[in-house]
């Protein structure tokens, strides 16, 4: 009788853990649907979701920082065809993106429409001067009318030049330089980011997610187009993805993530390259890849990019990108800082350049489960182009042309920790927490079963051996 009862605990035992290992099995599924389901139902864009909150106006600060390029030779440059020797200044530092979206407007084709506006607060203590110091850089206006003006017509440009005392450099201040100043050769407000206060960026149009969870803040129309007309080509003029700042939640790390960027005038894609703990929250860094801005020759995807032959050496350079047809024509070209990824000719005519991955490349650290982007750095350089010319004085000395580095800027944000605390609490500690009941439901269940069979099995020789003794 003893031994029967032994027999039958034993038994229940390894029902009780098997169906305690079937609990635990069967919350995999169910636990991840309900994951699922509430991620989706909080990254729409519609009012009373979290993705609402962060989407109007973003939780963190963003800042940034800018570092102009001080030329150190002028006259030698001027004089004896020099190549021209730069420095680095900076960073003088602003607080951007801190004014929420405006004329937010809900459509019935599950997007909504905003504009996003521009603004910039000088942030004295996380600068190395004031906006006051001076730098010795391009002169904008000059360097711009030899490329907008018709080469016929370079004459009277090399009177006007001679006329208001002009030169290929000048000196002036870092907020001249930057944010305008008067031109007396244009008698026009001229900088590198003008105009920029009181001014936006859109309208936008983007998709909510609210039928497709899939397409949530994929753009839908930027400036009320679905393509850009600054490239002349089908490819080129694609607006993809988001604005980076979120993606569709449930990153899928093997597939690249596509974003806009209208300081860039086109679209461009990230890859995953490492999964980071960010403040405790497991986040997918994505970079983008030395691709981008490679010469046609080794990415064909990049000929309708390439747009003035001379100044590209006949599309073979890499690491620029000419943006001239969206800036009124203004010669323009877009790099990574240093030219990092760029052709050594580039670093060859301008002196005093020095690439670095660490410094001077652009990523986004996405949480994976949500798509938010969590952390990220858009690193960027301006330039402005000019060439020789055997009109004009201040460019006969001049051997080739050359994209000269202007400024470049780091933008940057992260969660802070307070945030960060209330994402662990709200979302990750409840996976966290969910995992941890399917793994110590799913082992205890297993290890009862085991435990209770073997010994059952055990029980059954030992009294088997009995009967024959």
């Amino acid at each position: 009788m003893g031994c029967c009862n032994i027999r039958c605990g034993l038994i229940a035992g390894a029902v009780f853990g098997a169906a305690v290992a079937i609990l635990g099995g069967i919350l995999i599924p169910l636990g991840s649907s309900i994951i699922q389901g509430t991620v989706k139902q909080e990254a729409v864009i519609e009012p009373g979701t979290t993705a609402y909150d962060n989407w109007v106006s973003t939780g963190a600060f963003v800042y940034r920082q800018l570092w102009l390029f001080d030329l150190k030779n002028p006259i030698e440059v001027l004089q004896y065809g020099a190549r021209p020797v730069v420095v680095e200044k900076g960073p003088y530092t602003y607080k951007i993106r801190y004014l929420p979206k405006e004329n937010i407007t809900f459509n019935p084709n599950h997007t909504v429409s905003f504009l996003l506006p521009m603004g910039a607060i000088f942030q004295p203590s996380m600068s190395v001067g004031p906006e006051d110091d001076n730098v010795t850089s391009l002169n904008l206006a000059v360097a711009g009318a030899y490329s907008l003006v018709p080469q016929g017509l370079h004459p009277l440009l090399e009177t006007m030049i001679n006329k208001n005392k002009a030169s290929l450099f000048q000196r002036r201040t870092v907020k001249e330089m930057l944010y305008g100043y008067t031109d007396p050769l244009l008698n026009a407000t001229v900088g590198l980011f003008v105009p920029y206060n009181g001014t936006y960026d859109g309208y936008y149009n983007v998709y909510n997610g609210k039928d497709d969870i899939s397409k949530v803040g994929t753009i839908d129309r930027w400036h009320g187009e679905r393509s850009l007309n600054f490239w002349d080509d089908q490819y080129c003029d694609m607006i993809n993805g988001t604005d980076a700042s979120s993606f569709a939640p449930f990153v899928d790390k093997k597939k690249p993530l596509y974003f806009f960027s209208s300081d860039i005038c086109r679209s461009v894609s990230a890859s995953f390259e490492q999964s980071l703990d960010l403040k405790g929250i497991e986040v997918y860094r994505y970079t983008l890849l030395p691709s981008t801005l490679a010469s046609p020759t080794v990415n064909p995807d990049n000929r309708c990019f390439c747009r003035n032959l001379k100044s590209t050496k006949n599309c073979t350079m890499a690491g620029v990108l000419d943006i001239s047809s969206c800036q009124d024509g203004r010669p323009i070209y877009i790099s990574l800082p240093h030219f990092l990824h760029g052709s050594p000719s580039l670093r060859e005519d301008v002196l005093g350049l020095n690439p670095s991955e660490e410094h001077h490349s652009t990523f986004l650290d996405v949480e994976p489960t949500t798509g938010f982007t969590l952390r990220f750095a858009k690193r960027i350089q301006v330039n402005m182009m000019y060439g020789p010319s055997k009109v004009i004085t201040v460019l006969k000395k001049v051997k080739d042309y050359t994209i000269f580095p202007l400024v470049w800027l780091n933008e940057t944000a992260s969660l802070d920790d307070e945030t960060a605390d209330m994402f662990k609490e709200e979302l990750t500690s409840r996976i966290q927490m969910l995992d941890i009941i399917q793994k110590v439901l799913l082992g205890t269940g297993v290890s009862i079963f085991i435990i209770c069979l073997v010994s059952y099995c055990v029980e059954r020789w030992i009294h088997s051996q009995g009967k024959h003794v």
